[in-house]
């Protein structure tokens, strides 16, 4: 059963959403958030992104960054730009980008099923990374940016959620500067709130999109507060923590890219030659996508090539093996660009799908990069069989959109079990 709560959200007020509201903290760097908060002081990264407001050279996992992100969450409460709904409630949060649309339940989920895998994850996390988000819990005694996560769709919760927005004023209804837009609705009626957890609990598990680290560290941090709470219930909020959950077939993954530094000493006719070995190559036209699994576009040089796996230079029969991530990294850029852990190998640089192929180009062509590879999107199907098998995936496997905004739902946890 997938266990969802209601919460009292702590969220902006009236029409300050489309200022609050912001992209997560991981799709930008320092720079690029300092330019957003130049143009709209009241971005929420000034919390999730709290370096920002700082000096270039402090550490951005430094005690300074999370007292400042804390100090500005506190700003946002004392001067009544955000408040905590009186009651519990569940949320409905649609988002429109171009013409896909996705709408999901915004809740509490449980960290003891993400413990025993009934909320099944699909990537390894890294500790700084875990590290980071387990003290940004810890000082703001909040949860402030949410764990992506799906389900096989259910028909009675699509219904449901078409109900509610065919009949209900939304409490929220916005487009971002990036033309995406927002909409959120309040779902405070208890008979509606038990529905939803009536339906939930018949969903055998969920699935981790986005957001291992942000789970992982809130199990961490329940497991601080369970110890230092000597009349530990499991009701608490801190066993819980927030997330956004779509029905699969609403997901929309897109490419995830590849652009390396140099062809490890080799020549390009030696280069080429040893691609062959493992996969046909064609040219291709200019700026052109992969078209099917299995397929990769190259840019070398100025020439863009097709690239297609030959037979039996992987294994269909392999959730993860027969993921593209996996035939490039396994018969190109680790045999032959020696790059062994694309996790820690500064040779290689991951570039998400909605930058585009003119983003490939720009890098060779601009000697940033050598060559660079565009692969075909992995599959919301492809990643729940990974996940059912308990198989992780390679880095950097998938790239979702539209992003979740951040302040749209914030889950407050009990502050004094975590000092």
């Amino acid at each position: 059963m997938a266990d969802i709560r209601p919460f009292k959200a702590l969220r902006p007020v009236g029409d300050m959403a489309d200022k609050i509201a912001a992209l997560p903290y991981d799709v930008m760097d320092t720079k690029e958030a300092r330019a957003v908060l130049a143009q709209n002081p009241m971005s929420f990264l000034r919390v999730t992104k709290s370096e920002a407001e700082l000096a270039d050279d402090v550490d951005h996992y430094s005690e300074a960054v999370y007292s400042k992100a804390k100090e500005n969450l506190d700003w946002y409460i004392k001067n009544g730009y955000m408040k905590m709904d009186s009651q519990p409630c569940l949320y409905i949060y649609r988002q429109k980008m171009g013409a896909h649309e996705q709408t999901g339940i915004v809740a509490v989920s449980s960290v003891e099923e993400y413990r025993s895998g009934k909320i099944k994850k699909h990537e390894l996390t890294r500790i700084d990374k875990e590290n980071d988000r387990v003290n940004h819990i810890k000082h703001l005694a909040a949860q402030t940016g949410a764990v992506f996560l799906s389900y096989k769709k259910v028909l009675a919760i699509d219904e449901f959620v078409l109900s509610v927005m065919q009949n209900k004023k939304p409490a929220y209804d916005f487009t971002a500067d990036d033309g995406i837009e927002h909409t959120l609705y309040v779902v405070d009626n208890k008979a509606d709130i038990k529905f939803l957890q009536d339906e939930f609990a018949k969903v055998d598990y969920t699935y981790i999109a986005d957001g291992h680290h942000r789970s992982a560290a809130a199990m961490r941090t329940a497991d601080m507060a369970r110890a230092r709470n000597k009349n530990h219930t499991g009701e608490e909020e801190y066993n819980f923590f927030l997330t956004v959950i779509f029905p699969d077939d609403m997901m929309q993954i897109l490419d995830y890219n590849r652009a390396v530094k140099d062809l490890a000493g080799l020549g390009e006719q030696e280069f080429l030659q040893k691609i062959s070995e493992k996969f046909s190559i064609d040219q291709a036209k200019e700026l052109s996508k992969p078209q099917k699994r299995h397929e990769f576009i190259m840019y070398l040089s100025g020439k863009w090539y097709l690239l297609t796996a030959r037979e039996g230079s992987f294994d269909e029969s392999s959730p993860t093996g027969s993921l593209d991530v996996s035939i490039l990294q396994d018969n190109l850029l680790q045999p032959i660009l020696k790059i062994t852990d694309p996790r820690t190998d500064d040779r290689v640089q991951f570039i998400g799908g909605i930058r585009g192929m003119k983003e490939l180009k720009r890098l060779v062509d601009e000697k940033v990069a050598r060559v660079a590879f565009a692969l075909y999107p992995t599959s919301m199907q492809e990643l729940m069989a990974i996940a059912d098998a308990g198989e992780i995936m390679p880095p950097k496997s998938t790239w979702f959109e539209p992003k979740l905004r951040d302040a749209m739902a914030v889950h407050m946890i009990e502050e004094e079990f975590l000092k």
